[in-house]
This record gives structure tokens, sequence and C-alpha cells, in this order.
């Protein structure tokens, strides 16, 4: 994965070189000049690069210059060598990006044959951003690294790595077009890159998001760190337990997309200080040291702007729970309507764990004064999609592109108001058996605040074939003594073949 991110840097300074060399060379254009020296001047000054958003690569710190040296014996060091230059770069540019590449091949267990392979590899042209510029084939290729990666790892890659169809699912849900999105458990950045895909997908600039987040892992936080810099996003990502310690005390954010850590015990609630800001009371009634799944839930809506929408993958058992810690956060979160929707997912849908999973969508966005969303403080949206996605493998199920659209827009034409769902020709939202309803807060306070969409969505009606019950229970019962009777006349050949034998 570093050799995929010094490629990509490589491979940019190229671009950016040879852009403004044609600007110094077009008579049409207010930089010409004909003047060599000043051509050299400008093609040498790193402050030229740095405002194009890249780097000035020194020549033994280029992919070319690893290509053209990849058959020698000492391709180890140089790719080293190379790291070494750019980090010194990187580390400059900002001291947030130290330790971003680490001198790993050395003492890597690949032979120098092996990493020249890797380099003839990656140096092939369709996997060169030069040869296909809008293909983000380099961040695919990070991407398909590091779902492999978890595979790999299994139970160990949970810290960094969410399933790919479980991120679509809450991006579409949330629809990031602008604004500040947030991730205080970011990982290697999967919900940023994701929210990038949607915007342009829909025509959107990437101006237009601000991106933050927060990661307690040094090794992920520089996964994080290179994924976002190959989609060149602005971010700032800092190292950091949020929990015990938020990095940004003072965002509001427009979005919150997450994973957090399921079930976290041990987290030490007690050396939160005596009113914290996020805390919806004291800390002795809204949180326990047996799960920091509710101290998640109220950094996220501490976190929300006024107008923000939060998606968070949650443990199954959050919806229900009944110690004091969590069901005081969970019973405040629906009485002041924050919560706007709950999605029960299938089981194996992540490589990294077997508890099942949630979705919460909490909003501040919920008295349809945007003209956008329509009101809807007094209901909860539940959705019970425990029987969707398609298995893959004999471990892994994922949601198609079927299953993503089903619920979100199940959960658009009940959120949107009906001009937006006119405009989009969408079907106007409707309470389906064994899939959706849309509870009132009374109902689920009378249900002692339980969650689990399946207390509201009932069971899934099966369609009537009009036959009458007596006539078809006739008609059964005829045919299961016929199958008797086969199978006693085959119990008899069985055994006589048996007295043959």
């Amino acid at each position: 994965m570093p050799l995929v991110f010094l490629k990509h840097l490589s491979e940019r300074y190229e671009l950016v070189h040879e852009k403004i060399l044609n600007l110094l060379r077009d008579p049409k254009s207010e930089y010409y000049t004909n003047d060599k020296e000043e051509i050299s001047y400008v093609l040498e000054d790193n402050d030229e690069y740095r405002s194009r958003n890249t780097f000035k690569i020194p020549k033994t710190a280029s992919w070319q210059y690893l290509k053209d040296n990849a058959e020698q014996d000492d391709i180890k060091v140089k790719v080293d060598d190379a790291f070494d230059v750019i980090q010194e770069l990187l580390t400059g540019y900002n001291p947030q990006l130290n330790n971003l590449l680490p001198r790993i091949f050395v003492r890597s267990e690949l032979s120098p044959k092996q990493t020249g392979g890797i380099i003839n590899l990656l140096s092939h042209p369709k996997f060169s951003e030069k040869e296909n510029p809008e293909s983000d084939i380099l961040g695919r290729i990070y991407e398909y690294y590091i779902g492999r990666f978890a595979m790999a790892e299994g139970s160990g890659a949970g810290q960094f790595f969410t399933p790919g169809s479980i991120v679509r699912l809450l991006v579409e849900m949330l629809e990031p077009y602008k604004g500040r999105i947030f991730d205080p458990a970011c990982g290697s950045g999967g919900m940023f890159v994701q929210s990038l895909k949607f915007i342009q997908e829909h025509g959107g600039n990437k101006k237009d998001i601000a991106i933050y987040g927060q990661e307690m892992t040094a090794q992920t936080l520089r996964l994080c760190l290179m994924n976002l810099m190959l989609r060149n996003l602005s971010f700032d990502i800092k190292l950091g337990n949020s929990l015990l310690d938020d990095k940004f005390p003072e965002l509001k954010a427009d979005f919150i997309i997450a994973n957090p850590p399921f079930n976290v015990s041990n987290w030490h609630p007690e050396d939160l200080p005596d009113g914290d800001p996020r805390l919806f009371g004291p800390k002795e009634e809204f949180t326990t040291d047996g799960s920091a799944n509710y101290m998640w839930m109220q950094t996220f809506c501490h976190h929300l702007s006024d107008t923000g929408t939060a998606g968070i993958v949650m443990a199954n058992g959050a919806m229900t729970s009944n110690t004091k810690g969590e069901k005081n956060v969970r019973q405040h979160m629906v009485d002041k309507s924050m919560v706007d929707c709950i999605v029960r997912l299938p089981d194996k849908l992540f490589l990294t764990t077997g508890i099942p999973a949630c979705l919460f969508i909490l909003s501040k966005n919920r008295d349809g004064k945007d003209g956008i969303h329509r009101e809807r403080s007094g209901e909860i949206l539940f959705i019970d999609a425990s029987k969707m996605g398609a298995m893959v493998s004999r471990k892994l199920r994922v949601f198609n592109d079927e299953d993503v659209s089903k619920v979100t827009d199940n959960y658009h034409r009940w959120r949107n108001t009906a001009e937006v769902n006119a405009a989009n020709q969408s079907i106007p939202y409707a309470d389906t058996d064994g899939f959706s309803k849309a509870a009132t807060l009374a109902e689920v306070q009378k249900q002692d605040y339980k969650l689990t969409p399946g207390i509201y969505v009932g069971t899934e009606s099966e369609e009537d074939d009009g036959i009458p019950f007596e006539e078809k229970m006739a008609g059964l019962k005829a045919t299961l003594l016929e199958q008797f009777e086969k199978g006693e006349e085959l119990k008899r050949k069985i055994l006589a073949n048996f007295e043959k034998l």
C-alpha cells in the first residue's frame, strides 16, 4: 500500500510538471516565457507544486527510478530510501503526516526479486493514473488491498475496516452532498471515500465537503491519511481516543458516519471530566463501564449541527439494553426525538465479528423547516433488513444494489416532503408488513423504549392464493397420505434388496 501511495505522488508530480511546462510554453498563456532560465527556475520551485496540491518529487524517489532499478539486488534499499525522501516532504508540509512511510522493505521477508515484481506489476499501463485519469485506479487498488488484508487478518482487522456494502448503505441514506463530515472512529477512511463517490455520482464537487476524523491507532491512522491523499481530499484527521480525549470539542458536523467498536468494556468513564458537554446528564446515570456504546451515541449527538444527521453501525444489543447507563441514554434520545430510523441488519455482514449489528440514524433535522424533509419529530421509522443480502462465501454476506436501494428508497420516501418525493417520481411511503413501520413515540414508549424493528414491523403477510382453508387442508392431507404409501413401498423394496445381498 505504501508503494501504491508513492506511485500516486510520483505520477501526480509528473502530471503537474507537464501542465506547468505547457503553460510556460504556450504563447496564449499568461505564464508564457521563452527564457530558459526562468522556465528552469519555475519548474524547480516547490511552491508551484504545493499550490497545485502536490509535491516536487526528486528523481531518486520517483516511480520511474524504482521501475528502472526493479531488477537490482538493492531495490529494497532504494524503495526505503525513496520513502525517506517523500516522508521528509510530507512532514515539512504537515507534521500530522509524520511517519506515514516508514522503512519497511529492507526488514521485510520479501526478496529483491519479489519487491521488483510488485513494482513491475504496478507499472502496467492499466494501473496508471496518467493513462486513466478519471478512473481513481490507484485508490481502487488501495481499497482492494485493505479489503484483502481484512479478510486475511480476521477479527484483528475490525479496527479499520467496514464492509463496503454497509458503508454505501449508510452514505446513500444520509446523502452527504455538502458540508462537514465527521467520523470519530474513522479507521482507514472508508466512510469518507464512499462519501466522495456519492458526491461524484450525483454531479457534486468534493470541494463542497470538509472532512474531520479521529482514530486511536497510529498504524490505522496512516492507512486513512494515505487513503484520503490518494483522492486529493482536504482533511483534518487527529490521533486519539474519541471517548476520553475528544480532539474536536467545538466541531458541529452536518453529517456523522461511523462504525465505532462494539461493546467496549472497561473504558474508564470515571476519567471523564465532571460536566463533560457530551453527556445528557450526570455521568453516574448516563455512562457504564460495561459498554461504551451509548457514550458513542452521546458523542455523535453532541457533534451534530442543528440540522445534522448521523448514521452509525451499532451492536444489536444497543436496541434493547437495560443497563441504567445505557437505557437512560436511549430513553433520553427517544423522548427528545433524536432517533430518526433504526435498521436491523442480517448476520454475516462483517468479516471481523459475529456480533449481530444494526444502524442507528440520528437527526437534529426532524422539524421539517428545511423544506426538503417533512416534520416527523413524533415518529421513528423501523426497517427490518435481516432477511436481505446474498451470501458471496460461506462466511460473508453482502448487500447488492437492489438491497441498498430498497432500504434507502424506503427511508427517503418516509423522510422527504411530498413535493420532493413527487419531483423524484417516488412512490409515497407506506408501512410494509415484516419490513418497515413508522411508529409513534408513544408506541415506542409503550414498548419500554425497545428499538428492535421486529417489535413494530410485525410479520410479512403471505399472498392469498384464493383457495378455501378446508379445501386446502383436504388436498394437503391427501398428498401426505400418498407420500406415506410411497415411503412404505420404498421401505419394502430396500428390505428385499438386503435379503438378496
